[in-house]
């Protein structure tokens, strides 16, 4: 049996056909997920980017057991989610969304804890935490719950990697955590990603997608596009614009009502006018500031979501 599980988990990829959940009754239900399909590889860095809502969660707890889906079937490193739960409990990390781990005990306590439950030891994987938790080890006799954000990510990371993990789950692992903290967590992704790990995380932050080698933009349950993000970049061709004025509600609605523009929306500072090849637009204004735009993917998930409406 040891060695099968070895032979297996040589294969870190994570297989999705048909996958479907529903929750409710009969008589009022949500589709959750709808016939998702993805073949992620080994040693990838993917990302699942998408609004709250989207289904990203449900598909998480499907891939670590936690949920069953309706129909469809999905493996990880080799072994199916369903039939061989036990196994793959073993070879997953997962970092939910909400802070999970023990509010009451240290940093320490914590990171002991979890070891213990896959009879693992903090001596014999330190290699895998030592860059994050050199970050943490100042507070290690600190309470979990009075660990700032940034913190208590980096304790969560290193709780779901003590037991060499080969698939790592991480649910929308810097929601509610600052610019600095973000960018941080994205940096150690890159370094877990060199030790081989395959590494699949949900945001709904647009911006990262970036960092990730593959994403899939996933709506209502459904993927809309998987690609890399600079192949998605390059899919919108439609000329886009940057506008400004200092009154950004009645501008929107001008905007909207113009031939030629196909969508405008709201983006940072100003509205993003996406147009018609050959659009030229009409005089706006002296107080409106009009730029030429390039699309992040932000632009193209907005034009996918309005091509699948």
């Amino acid at each position: 049996m040891k060695s099968l599980f070895q032979n297996k988990s040589m294969n870190n990829g994570v297989i999705i056909q048909d996958v479907s959940k529903q929750y409710g009754t009969k008589k009022q239900t949500v589709q959750a997920l709808s016939d998702i399909s993805l073949n992620i590889a080994s040693g990838e860095l993917f990302g699942l980017i998408g609004p709250d809502g989207a289904g990203k969660t449900t598909l998480f707890r499907i891939l670590t057991t936690l949920l069953l889906a309706d129909k469809g079937t999905a493996t990880v490193a080799g072994y199916d989610v369903v039939k061989d739960y036990k196994a793959v409990r073993r070879i997953v990390g997962y970092m939910p969304g909400k802070f999970s781990l023990y509010q009451d005990l240290t940093v320490e306590e914590n990171l002991q804890f979890f070891a213990t439950i896959f009879h693992a030891s903090v001596e014999a994987n330190y290699h895998l935490i030592k860059d994050i938790y050199e970050q943490i080890a100042p507070f290690k006799d600190r309470r979990a719950g009075k660990l700032s954000g940034g913190m208590k990510q980096k304790l969560a990371l290193c709780c779901a990697l003590i037991h060499e993990p080969k698939v790592l789950f991480l649910d929308e692992p810097t929601t509610g955590v600052d610019a600095v903290s973000r960018n941080e967590f994205w940096d150690m992704l890159q370094l877990l990603k060199q030790k081989g790990i395959t590494i699949i995380v949900s945001t709904p932050y647009m911006d990262e997608a970036s960092r990730c080698d593959r994403v899939a933009l996933i709506q209502n349950g459904k993927i809309l596009q998987v690609n890399t993000p600079s192949a998605i970049i390059a899919g919108f061709t439609n000329p886009l614009l940057a506008i400004k004025s200092p009154e950004m509600l009645p501008l929107l609605k001008q905007l909207k009502n113009i031939p030629g523009i196909l969508n405008a929306y709201p983006f940072g500072e100003y509205h993003h006018a996406v147009l018609e090849p050959g659009t030229t637009l009409p005089f706006l204004g002296n107080d409106i500031e009009v730029k030429s735009a390039i699309p992040n993917i932000e632009d193209c998930f907005i034009q996918l979501m309005q091509h699948h409406a």
